[in-house]
This record gives structure tokens, sequence and C-alpha cells, in this order.
């Protein structure tokens, strides 16, 4: 499967719901997390770790850090969906990048990074602590990762936040 033919997964869509609409007259940055958040839950669950792979497993994923980029303003009522590219695994991590689109024509609305780890939190004399993914969860993560490796890198992935430095 190369570039031109690999499709990513649209890992979340729905309407921009009232209640997510701020005093501006658009989504609200919390928001766009919860978004993003609904569609990591949704690679969970390609990946085997839904409700039922975490109870079996006792593994599940915790978010170790998260960028957001805003690129057009978002309003209530519109259609929007996630997609979302594997960046990078390893044998506990994964590097997600999701792009949130207007569904309608597909406008890019905003981008948001993320890395992930896996942690095991069956053992409750010692809590939660990373471990290497699952065998049956490797197995269906890396390949996705391998498959979206043939992708381009997002334009915003691996931005910091900085000033701009000072001029003479």
């Amino acid at each position: 499967m190369n570039s031109t033919t690999l499709s990513l997964p649209v890992t979340w869509q729905g309407p921009v719901e009232h209640a997510w609409v701020d005093y501006n007259g658009h989504l609200n940055d919390a928001y766009y997390l919860v978004i993003f958040s609904y569609a990591t839950d949704a690679l969970m669950g390609m990946i085997g770790l839904d409700h039922a792979g975490r109870k079996a497993l006792g593994h599940t994923m915790y978010t170790l850090e998260v960028h957001l980029n805003y690129v057009q303003e978002v309003h209530e009522g519109v259609d929007v969906e996630v997609r979302t590219q594997i960046l990078g695994a390893d044998a506990k991590r994964v590097h997600v990048f999701n792009t949130l689109h207007r569904q309608v024509d597909g406008t890019l609305l905003a981008t948001n990074e993320q890395m992930l780890t896996n942690i095991d939190v069956s053992n409750v004399e010692t809590g939660p602590k990373t471990a290497p993914f699952a065998p049956p969860v490797a197995a269906l993560l890396l390949p996705l990762a391998q498959a979206h490796a043939s992708l381009p890198r997002p334009a915003n992935a691996g931005r910091s936040i900085t000033l701009p430095s000072a001029r003479n």
C-alpha cells in the first residue's frame, strides 16, 4: 500500500454541539481536545484497547503530551471528522497526529499531536506502570504504524511554542 492509496482512518465524526460553543461563537478550545480525545478512544478500540480489551489485558494508554493548532474557526452545528495518522510507535509508545476537518468539503480546521504510552494497570500492589504493548495490541498497532510510515509528515508535526527571536 503506498501513500497514494492509503487513506487515514476516520476516528471520530459528528456535529459541533451547542454546549461546546463559547462566547466568541465558535468551538471552545477545550472541546477541540474533547473531540481529539474521542478520536484517541476510537484508535484505542482499533488496536484492541477498547473497554473489553482494557479489562482483559489489564492495559490502557495514558497521554504524555498534547499539541493543538487551530487552523480555522468552527461553528455550532458544523459536521466535523477526525482523521488519525500514526507518526511512529515503539514497544511502549505511539506518536499520533490527528486532523479535524469539515465533513462537507474536507477543509482542515485544526491539528492535534499526541504522545501516548501503554500502561499496565493490572498490579494493584505497584499501581499503574509503563509496559510494552500486549502482543495482540502490538500485532494491530505496529502494522498500522508501518503502513502510515509511507505518508508525508504533516506540516504541524513536531512544532513547539516559542516567541520569534528579536531582530535588530
